[in-house]
């Protein structure tokens, strides 16, 4: 079923465009159908579960954190990530940066950038580009580009306003990713320019009910 999902979406979607398979709550065996399938890019919430599933796959895959950066886990994001998606402010990004050069990489970061009233993190777009400069003076970071959420139940007018406001501070800030689109709005995403997609219960259908 995985499989199957997996090349309906990757015929729907340019292959230019990044799927990124969120596998929050599903558990390691799904990440590996996903994989087998023709995935590249894996997404998690947690740094603990993410750590649970990641440590029993020996496959080639890159690693995304998508959860809300706590400095406190900055170490143990880095550890255990290829790239964090949702630098919101100044005080993590910091933190990363520490904690990718003690281990001795350069970390690829998003700038997540807040274009939704309901949504709880994210910078605001304005202060975006200030953001993105202020990350890019510390060499153990790579800013890439920008994340944003959608708003969840919202109007298409307002999905398609919230993803062309996102794809602007996206020409702002620069880099090569524009993160927007999850399962229920991807296709929106396209439209506004999207180069990655987060696609969870699209891919898995809907989400166990219990975390791994």
């Amino acid at each position: 079923m995985i499989a199957e999902r997996w090349k309906e979406l990757r015929a729907a979607i340019p292959a230019h465009v990044r799927i990124v398979a969120v596998t929050k709550g599903q558990p390691a065996e799904a990440i590996a159908q996903t994989i087998a399938a023709g995935a590249q890019d894996v997404g998690e919430n947690y740094v603990q579960e993410a750590r649970a599933k990641f440590g029993v796959l020996n496959l080639p895959f890159s690693k995304h954190f998508i959860g809300h950066v706590q400095s406190n886990k900055a170490k143990a994001i880095v550890e255990a990530f290829d790239v964090v998606q949702s630098v919101d402010r100044l005080e993590a990004g910091e933190a990363l940066a520490k904690a990718a050069a003690a281990a001795g990489k350069r970390l690829p970061v998003l700038v997540q950038v807040n274009v939704s009233p309901a949504e709880r993190f994210g910078v605001r777009p304005q202060d975006a580009p200030a953001l993105a400069r202020a990350l890019r003076a510390r060499e153990s970071l790579q800013v890439d580009g920008v994340m944003a959420i959608g708003p969840l139940g919202a109007s298409s007018a307002e999905v398609a306003r919230a993803f062309e406001l996102a794809a602007e501070v996206f020409e702002a800030v620069g880099g090569n990713t524009l993160s927007i689109g999850m399962s229920d709005d991807w296709q929106q995403a396209l439209r506004a320019g999207s180069t990655m997609v987060r696609l969870g219960s699209a891919l898995f259908g809907p989400r166990p009910a219990a975390r791994v």
